[in-house]
C-alpha cells in the first residue's frame, strides 16, 4: 500500500519554447462579453519570419515544444515529508442519514508522529472541521478550499459514482495542499486528523473553543467589518483588485467549460444512434453497402475518441477551473480577516487619541494588536506569492493537458476519415479499370 501521491509533472520533450509565466495576466484582459473567446491566438507565434524549414509544425510537435518555467517545476529535494492518499470510499446508511467515508493513508518521516504510517477513515464533515480549525489558527494563511457540500449544477444523484470520485479527488488534493504547506502542515489539528481513530477525533473536536468564545470572535469581526479600514496598505489594495478580476474571469471560464461539457455529452448521446443508422441502411442498399459500413465504422471510432475527449475535459480541466473559482472565495475571506484586524487596531488607536479609556491598558492592547497585524500582513504576503506559483502551475498543467488531448483527438479522427477516403478511392479506381477493360 503506497502513500506516495506526489502529483505527476508534465515533462516536455523539446525546450524550444516557454509558456508565458503569467497566464493570469492574459486572462484578466477578457471582457465578459467575449467569454467565448478565452483561448485567443498568439500572433507572435505565427509570424512568417519566425519559421524555418527545420522547425516541426505539426500540432503534436508544437505541443511538445512548450515547457513550464523551471522555477515552477523544481522542488526542494527532501522538502516533502508527508505523503497522503485519499481513496476507497464507502457508503454508510443509518436510520437518520446516509454518508460516505474515505480512507486516508498517511506516510511520513516527521518525528512528531508516533508512527511512520497511519490509516484512518474520514467523512466530509471531518474535512470541514479540519479546514475550520486551520482558518481559526491561521486567519491570514490561504487554506485550500473543499468541494461544495451539495451537488453542483449539472450533476445528478448526490452519491453517484462520478460525484463520489470527483469529491474524493478534491479531498485528496486538499490534504496534500496542506501537507505541502510549511506552516499548515505543522498544525496539531492536522496531525490529529491524520492519525487519530474515529472516537479519538470525536473527543478532540469537543475540546475546541466554546460557543461564547466563537460568538465573541464573530461579534468583533462584524464590528470591525462595519467600521471598515481607513488606511489599507497599497499592496493589499493591489491584491484585492487582482482577486476581484481573477474571480470574474475564472467564474466565466468555469461557466463556459461546464456548458461545453454538457453539450458534448448531449452530442455523444446523438452519436450513439448515428453509426447504427448507417449499418442498418447498408442492409437494404446492396450497391452502397461497403461505403455505408465504412462510414458507420468511422463514426463508431470517432465516437470512442469523442467520449475520451469529454472525459478528459470533465475530469481534468473543468475541476481545476472550478477549484480556483472556490479559491477566489477563500482569498476574499482571508483579505476580509486581515482588514478586520487592521480595523480593530485603528479603532483602538482612535480611542487612545481621544483619551476615552485607560491609556496604559489600552496602549498594551494596541501593542499586541500591532504585532498581530504585522504578523498577519507578513503571513498573507508570503502565502500570496506561494499561492500564485501554485495556481499558475496548476492552470498551465491543465491547459497543456487539455491542448494535448485535443490534438490527439483531432489527429485520430482525421486518420480515421483519411483511411476511409483512401479505401473509397481504391474501390473507385478498380471499378474504373474494370469499366475500361469491358469497353
Amino acid at each position: 500500500m503506497s502513500g506516495n501521491v506526489a502529483d505527476s509533472a508534465v515533462s516536455p520533450t523539446s525546450p524550444a519554447q516557454t509558456i508565458p509565466a503569467d497566464l493570469s495576466g492574459q486572462m484578466l484582459e477578457l471582457d465578459e462579453d467575449d467569454d467565448l473567446e478565452v483561448f485567443s491566438k498568439d500572433t507572435t507565434n505565427t509570424d512568417a519570419g519566425s519559421f524555418n524549414a527545420s522547425m516541426q509544425t505539426s500540432p503534436g510537435s508544437m505541443i511538445n515544444q512548450y515547457k513550464f518555467d523551471e522555477e515552477d517545476e523544481e522542488e526542494e529535494p527532501g522538502a516533502k515529508d508527508i505523503f497522503i492518499t485519499v481513496d476507497n470510499p464507502e457508503s454508510h446508511i443509518t436510520t437518520i442519514e446516509t454518508f460516505i467515508t474515505y480512507r486516508v493513508v498517511t506516510k511520513t518521516t516527521r518525528g512528531e508522529f508516533d508512527s511512520p504510517e497511519y490509516e484512518v477513515r474520514r467523512r466530509y464533515q471531518d474535512f470541514l472541521w479540519l479546514r475550520g480549525r486551520l482558518e481559526e489558527a491561521h486567519p491570514t494563511l490561504i487554506v485550500h478550499p473543499l468541494p461544495e457540500k451539495f451537488v453542483m449544477k449539472g450533476m445528478v444523484e448526490r452519491f453517484n459514482d462520478d460525484f463520489i470520485e470527483t469529491r474524493r479527488t478534491a479531498l485528496h488534493r486538499f490534504l496534500n495542499r496542506i501537507a505541502e504547506h510549511p506552516i499548515l502542515s505543522c498544525n496539531e489539528d492536522f496531525k490529529i486528523f491524520l492519525s487519530a481513530q474515529a472516537w479519538e477525533l470525536t473527543s478532540h473536536k469537543k475540546q475546541g473553543p466554546g460557543f461564547l468564545s466563537r460568538m465573541g470572535e464573530t461579534v468583533r469581526a462584524v464590528a470591525a467589518s462595519v467600521r471598515g479600514v481607513k488606511n489599507r496598505p497599497e499592496e493589499f489594495n493591489s491584491i484585492q483588485d487582482y482577486v476581484e478580476a481573477f474571480s470574474q474571469k475564472m467564474t466565466s471560464l468555469d461557466r463556459i467549460t461546464q456548458r461545453i461539457v454538457k453539450e458534448e455529452r448531449e452530442y455523444l448521446e446523438e452519436m450513439k444512434e448515428y453509426a447504427p443508422t448507417y449499418t442498418l441502411w447498408s442492409g437494404s442498399e446492396e450497391e452502397l453497402a461497403e461505403p455505408l459500413k465504412g462510414v458507420a465504422n468511422c463514426l463508431d471510432r470517432c465516437f470512442q475518441e469523442t467520449e475520451e475527449q469529454v472525459r478528459q475535459l470533465s475530469d481534468c480541466l473543468a475541476p481545476t477551473l472550478h477549484e480556483y473559482v472556490l479559491c477566489t472565495d477563500t482569498l476574499k475571506a482571508v483579505l476580509r480577516r486581515r482588514d478586520n484586524m487592521q480595523a480593530e487596531l485603528e479603532a483602538k488607536n482612535e480611542a487612545l487619541a481621544g483619551k476615552r479609556a485607560d491609556r496604559d491598558a489600552l496602549k498594551e492592547e494596541i501593542d499586541k494588536l500591532e504585532d498581530r497585524v504585522e504578523w498577519a500582513n507578513n503571513a498573507l504576503k508570503g502565502d500570496w506569492s506561494r499561492w500564485q506559483r501554485s495556481m499558475r502551475s496548476d492552470l498551465k498543467e491543465a491547459f497543456v493537458s487539455s491542448a494535448q488531448k485535443n490534438v490527439d483527438y483531432y489527429e485520430k479522427c482525421l486518420s480515421v476519415w483519411e483511411s476511409f477516403l483512401l479505401s473509397m478511392r481504391s474501390e473507385v479506381g478498380e471499378v474504373d479499370q474494370q469499366a475500361g477493360g469491358d469497353s
